[in-house]
């Protein structure tokens, strides 16, 4: 890859160049952070002390925080700091390791959200065998399963990207290196390189997303046939939460790449991947702690000893 491109760095234009927005920006995005680092590590560590919460949906939960932490850490405070000193310059090796890496637990949270489906099927409409079904080495593989997925399709996407020539510009119209606003700066032909791209993220997301709404077709057809008001309950409140994550994480995805060519531009990116690099994984720990009595009741007990 050295030996096809000249440059050695790029040029990140971030959200704004309006001086006055970069301090409410900057004061937002360190709240947000903050709250993301507190809610995420918070989650996982108390997944990890507490032994009540060491089943199954839990440990995907625990995974899917450390995941929410780490992609977030990989853009976040990059963007913090460009607001605060204006450094907008990013090493090529730099920006091939921040979009690798961001592919990575992108792609490892669309795989751990579709095994929290299947979890949630098996526990609603199977729940003599969960427990035979969902063991701890079934739980273990699958979200190896998940880790092993992830780096190999960002590997292809990270490689497919930087293997084009880059030689008349390195202004990135974007806040961090996303894979498809480095390959328009490209001097080479990327058509098939955007092909190869656009195909890959759209069987990861059309599969993932359709295994998951035929798990909740199963689900809510058996929701529908219990007759008791307790159970309909309790299954409701099982895969709440989970549905809430699933319906904000692929909303955003789908607003991306469902947008009419004419009304598509790196502007609307730069929003909706605020709203997915940021406030996603800000928003997860919250969305499976307010109503969750085990959650609630393991964070009181710690409270409670620490005292």
């Amino acid at each position: 890859m050295e030996n096809s491109t000249e440059v050695t760095w790029f040029i990140l234009l971030g959200l704004t160049n309006n001086p006055h927005l970069k301090l409410p920006l900057f004061i937002t995005f360190l709240l947000i952070y903050t709250i993301t680092l507190a809610g995420n590590l918070g989650m996982f560590l108390l997944i990890l002390l507490d032994y009540r919460l060491h089943t199954p949906m839990y440990i995907f939960l625990s995974n899917l925080s450390l995941v929410d932490f780490c992609y977030s850490s990989t853009i976040t405070p990059n963007v913090i700091a460009g607001l605060l000193t204006e450094d907008k310059i990013m090493s090529y090796n730099a920006c091939a390791s921040q979009m690798f890496f961001f592919s990575t637990f992108a792609n490892v949270e669309n795989y751990l959200l579709v095994s929290m489906a299947y979890d949630r099927y098996v526990a609603v409409c199977k729940p003599l065998r969960y427990a035979t079904t969902m063991t701890t080495n079934v739980c273990a593989c699958i979200v190896i399963g998940c880790y092993i997925f992830g780096i190999l399709n960002a590997a292809i996407c990270t490689v497919d990207a930087l293997s084009l020539s880059f030689c008349e510009t390195n202004v990135v119209h974007h806040f961090f290196c996303d894979v498809l606003a480095v390959m328009i700066v490209s001097c080479s032909e990327r058509h098939v390189n955007e092909l190869v791209l656009i195909y890959a993220a759209s069987f990861n997301i059309f599969c993932a997303l359709l295994f998951i709404l035929i798990s909740y077709m199963f689900i809510f057809t058996n929701i529908l046939k219990m007759h008791s008001a307790a159970g309909y309950r309790k299954a409701l409140s099982t895969c709440a939460s989970h549905f809430t994550a699933v319906s904000i994480f692929y909303g955003t995805v789908t607003f991306m790449y469902v947008q009419p060519s004419s009304s598509h531009s790196m502007d609307i990116d730069k929003i909706s991947s605020v709203f997915y690099t940021m406030v996603i994984p800000m928003l997860n720990p919250l969305v499976y702690s307010l109503k969750n009595k085990d959650v609630k009741s393991a964070f009181t007990k710690i409270v409670v000893k620490s005292r």
